[in-house]
């Protein structure tokens, strides 16, 4: 049995979990990423907030994510596009984990 979940179905689901902080100012781009990706593959996925907080990190911009990561490894976005998922958002942007 499954549910289908809009876009204000998710926000909840977040904030119910109160997980909503997890994605400050990009859970709109997430749940862009999660239907575009459901089109393209035809697979219908699962809501689970928890599971998503995990494999995705949002950063405030690249300087935070190099705070985490090697600069030296990682010296722009493309970079980092090169070993996992990025959302943009402006200056913000979410990765897959990796």
């Amino acid at each position: 049995m499954k549910t289908t979940v809009g876009y204000y179905d998710f926000v909840k689901a977040f904030k119910d979990y109160d997980r909503e902080a997890h994605f400050p100012t990009g859970l709109s781009a997430l749940w862009d990423y999660l239907e575009e990706m459901e089109e393209d593959t035809g697979e219908e996925l699962e809501l689970d907030v928890i599971g998503l907080c995990c494999d995705y990190t949002e950063y405030a911009d690249l300087a935070e994510f190099q705070a985490e990561h090697n600069a030296e490894d990682y010296p722009d976005i493309e970079s980092i596009q090169n070993v996992t998922t990025v959302i943009m958002i402006d200056e913000a942007f979410i990765i897959q984990a990796f």
